[in-house]
């Protein structure tokens, strides 16, 4: 079997999740941006890519709640609706069946998001400039 790129409509839905992961996003949503029906959109999706639209944008968002728990402090409900989920109860569960963890487990199986805080680069140069020297402004002698 040969294999065949998926149409552009159907790249277009897949986009539209991976950018809109975070707002109310479902598949009506995703099969208007393709411009098919509902039963037709999921059925060519998950012929093309392998699952369903659905499932897809659960894996996206899941994706992105397991950054959000490496990366930062929030709490395990506010990784939860940040990245457009509804129940904690179901991103624990879904979140689980994923990796394999609990989300509580999950991050504490990483090093501490303090550790990955960073100084801006602009505070750094503010800082790292000589405080009470001036450039050639010192020295007696101008140079000729």
């Amino acid at each position: 079997m040969a294999f065949a790129p998926p149409a552009r409509h159907l790249l277009r839905a897949r986009d539209l999740a991976d950018a809109r992961y975070a707002e109310p996003l479902g598949v009506e949503d995703m099969a208007r941006a393709a411009g098919l029906s509902r039963a037709h959109f999921s059925r060519e999706f998950r012929r093309v890519f392998g699952e369903s639209p659905h499932a897809y944008l659960l894996t996206r968002r899941l994706e992105r709640a397991s950054a959000l728990l490496r990366s930062t402090d929030r709490s395990v409900a506010a990784v939860c609706f940040s990245v457009g989920l509804q129940s904690v109860g179901s991103f624990t569960t879904s979140f689980t069946r994923t990796f394999g963890l609990s989300p509580s487990a999950y991050r504490v199986s990483f090093p501490p998001a303090s550790q990955y805080a960073l100084v801006p680069s602009c505070v750094l140069r503010a800082y790292g400039r000589p405080q009470h020297s001036t450039f050639r402004e010192d020295s007696g002698s101008p140079r000729t």
